[in-house]
């Protein structure tokens, strides 16, 4: 844990295979970091960026682009898994996760088999598979759960996905007869990058929306307990220069939570952010908030609708720009 007392974890949102070779391990070392995610997007910015991978891909030329995708991933998924396998083995998180295809997020079944096959594939016991919250994610998170396999349920923006997650979670521990580890990763910037231009026009507070929006969640998942599952903050990096690096951090610091956020505002968290319980926040001070946003004509549910929507186009995006160019 990064903070004990809180049981309060950073986890690294960036994989790229020199930088698991360095400085990934002096985070881990230096008990910064005590876990990892992955998405389309980042592993595209890796992949097509990034010298390391030159030599895989060049054993790999007879291969399709989703095998050559699958195969360069995993092997830094295991690198990964690999260095965090000693916080694993004493309780301290230790996990990495993978997303499966987000093409398939509108297909339980087929979820459900790239899950189990990426699973077995890259066959470490502290691998997160990631799944969309998506009516199929449902389905598939239960299933996924059910066979012990643990699950990041991934692009959260509203109150009624992560009880849907939760749910399907609480299933899938109930088939299994054991307790599986999960998350709820409940996007946070977005929200604000979303409103925040229409909020300042209105003179309404600024970057509040999407903390307020994740406080809701954060509480609604604590009071659900469901065994083994926690919240994770993602989308905690800041686009406004006139916020510090480390604001969605520390705004959101949360008993039994986990906030995953690039490497360069995880470490100006580390350095200057203030290490005090920040959640939750007060109803009525979230309540007053929505309702000068109401009352400027913005619907929340629309704006949350179409940031799921665009959420999922993006990684979708991504997946098809790393298949096209490999």
């Amino acid at each position: 844990m990064y903070i004990d007392d809180l049981k309060f974890s950073l986890w690294a949102d960036f994989i790229e295979r020199d930088y698991l070779d360095n400085e990934f391990k002096k985070l881990i070392a230096d008990g910064i970091i005590n876990g990892a995610t992955s998405n389309p997007a980042i592993f595209k910015n890796a992949i097509l960026h990034s010298d390391a991978y030159i030599k895989q891909l060049q054993t790999l030329e007879d291969k399709i682009p989703k095998e050559k995708y699958e195969a360069v991933a995993i092997y830094d998924i295991q690198k990964a898994a690999d260095i965090l396998q000693p916080l694993y083995d004493k309780g301290d998180d230790g996990y990495v996760s993978i997303e499966v295809d987000p093409s398939l997020c509108d297909d339980a079944y087929a979820t459900i088999e790239e899950g189990k096959r990426l699973h077995k594939a890259i066959n470490r016991n502290n691998v997160m598979i990631k799944v969309p919250a998506t009516q199929a994610g449902y389905e598939a998170m239960e299933a996924l759960v059910s066979n012990g396999i643990a699950v990041n349920a991934t692009l959260v923006f509203k109150k009624e996905q992560a009880v849907a997650c939760a749910k399907a979670f609480q299933r899938g521990i109930e088939a299994y007869e054991k307790k599986v580890d999960t998350v709820i990763s409940i996007f946070v910037s977005r929200v604000d990058r979303a409103l925040d231009a229409q909020l300042q026009e209105h003179n309404i507070q600024t970057a509040l929306t999407g903390i307020y929006n994740s406080s809701v969640i954060y509480s609604t998942i604590e009071a659900m307990q469901v065994e083994g599952c926690r919240t994770l903050f993602a989308s905690t990096g800041v686009k406004d220069d006139t916020l510090p690096a480390h604001y969605y951090i520390e705004k959101l610091l949360a008993f039994n939570s986990i906030n995953t956020a690039p490497v360069s505002t995880i470490e100006a968290f580390h350095k200057n952010g203030l290490h005090r319980k920040a959640l939750p926040i007060a109803d009525d001070v979230i309540t007053l908030h929505m309702k000068k946003i109401k009352e400027v004509g913005i619907d929340m549910d629309e704006v949350l609708d179409k940031l799921i929507i665009e959420g999922l186009e993006a990684f979708k995006e991504a997946f098809k720009e790393i298949l096209e160019r490999l």
